[in-house]
């Protein structure tokens, strides 16, 4: 069976509790081995021969037949080798190493015994110190609020994230300064995953072109890969485009209207190796189509298609982003749907590999919107999204510690109860 199977089964059974099914596949699919399942199976697993009984017994005899001359046959290949004796032949003698052999075990250059500092054969300190954070510099971040959050966070079992805004740091030339600030939170505690470095990239008036876009990206990515090795690097931004699907005349008025969010530039930034986590906002997907009578749920599945025919989940996580459950309270009625649109369709469409909600967030006028009641007090909404245990590691949200709905232990303390990852805002 295939890997999705596994997939599917671990969603559905959190699905379950809500009463969420879906379609199932047809059953004249030659591949299919549905008739291997339970009668009592949900409708959304599946089950698909890589191989069929038939095709595995003529593997198994190609292979076995004739005492197994096959596979005798299918030994190693040779090495590849080049006598550098031979004329025509020419041999590199500039490679790394002073020629001598060595026993397993031994150091490569004399002095690196014991921790010391070696020198290389030239004379110059060849020793690079991996962390480019002073332990002076750990110990004042530790001492800040947020730091002071981070620690909290660790006492949980959520995966933590640093989440902050390089974008106006970098426009102003205080990158430098900036990313070695953040990146002192995410190396001074243990466990932390990595750091998102900015949000809405590319949609926002931020940046004015495609080049300034690019070089943000890179230097900040460069800045923070020295900073933190080791430590992951996300960001957040939307692909309008992708809502269109094939609807050519969308395409070109989106196109139009985000001329820097162009999929080929971000598709750039992840084989480039800038990004390991891409977060893509389901905000617009609401209403930026209507003109075209392309509805939510329409535009979500175009955009599925296209995160997966150009396999950005080769170079990177995909996350799906939603600030919608935050947006009113709701009846459990409609937070079972809300569930079934925003959190069951992305995973189960392989259109994301997490699901980031916003559980909190508060506008210009200071209104604060909530997922729970307000000082956690109990609603439909959270009664639902925790019956999600199942799926507890691919749900994440965004926790400011500087605006705590009672306090930061308390608030990261109810957050985990649904959550598996954390992203905490550090100014």
């Amino acid at each position: 069976m295939r890997k999705r199977l596994r997939q599917l089964l671990v969603i559905g059974l959190a699905l379950s509790f809500l009463g969420v099914g879906f379609p199932a596949w047809s059953a004249d699919d030659p591949r299919s081995c549905n008739d291997l399942l339970a009668a009592d199976t949900p409708a959304y697993v599946v089950c698909t021969w890589m191989a069929t009984p038939e095709e595995a017994a003529d593997i198994a005899r190609f292979w076995l037949d004739n005492d197994g001359e096959n596979l005798k046959d299918a030994g190693p290949v040779g090495p590849i080798t080049v006598d550098c004796t031979q004329p025509g032949n020419e041999c590199t003698t500039d490679g790394e190493g002073d020629g001598q052999p060595r026993d397993g075990g031994d150091p490569d250059v004399d002095g690196a015994e014991d921790g010391g500092t070696p020198e290389c054969q030239n004379g110059e300190e060849c020793y690079v110190d991996p962390d480019g954070i002073s332990a002076a510099e750990k110990s004042a971040a530790q001492q800040t609020p947020a730091g002071q959050a981070t620690q909290a966070a660790a006492q949980t079992n959520m995966r933590l994230w640093i989440e902050t805004e390089l974008a106006d740091d970098y426009k102003a030339g205080n990158l430098t300064e900036a990313a070695k600030k953040i990146a002192a939170l995410a190396v001074a505690q243990p466990g932390v995953v990595g750091i998102r470095f900015t949000s809405q990239l590319g949609y926002n008036q931020t940046f004015a072109t495609a080049d300034e876009l690019d070089k943000f990206v890179a230097e900040t990515a460069a800045a923070l890969r020295g900073l933190a090795p080791g430590k992951k690097l996300a960001a957040h931004t939307l692909v309008p485009v992708f809502g269109c699907g094939a609807n050519d005349a969308c395409k070109i008025e989106i196109a139009k209207k985000y001329p820097l969010l162009d999929p080929d530039r971000l598709g750039a930034w992840l084989a480039k190796g800038y990004i390991d986590q891409l977060a893509l906002d389901s905000g617009n997907l609401g209403t930026e189509y209507a003109t075209w009578k392309i509805d939510a749920a329409e535009a979500q599945r175009n955009q599925a298609i296209q995160v997966r025919a150009r396999a950005w989940d080769a170079y990177a996580q995909i996350a799906v982003e939603d600030a919608s459950f935050a947006g009113g309270q709701l009846t459990e009625e409609q937070a079972t749907k809300a569930i079934t649109d925003r959190i069951a369709a992305p995973l189960q469409d392989d259109a994301a590999e997490t699901v980031t909600l916003w559980t909190r967030w508060q506008n210009d006028q200071g209104q604060v919107s909530r997922v729970y009641g307000e000082k956690w007090a109990a609603n439909a909404t959270w009664d639902q999204l925790k019956k999600l245990s199942s799926v507890r590691a691919r749900l994440a949200t965004i926790y400011d510690p500087a605006n705590p709905e009672v306090d930061v232990a308390t608030d990261l303390k109810n957050l985990s109860e649904v959550f598996g990852q954390v992203y905490l805002h550090a100014a």
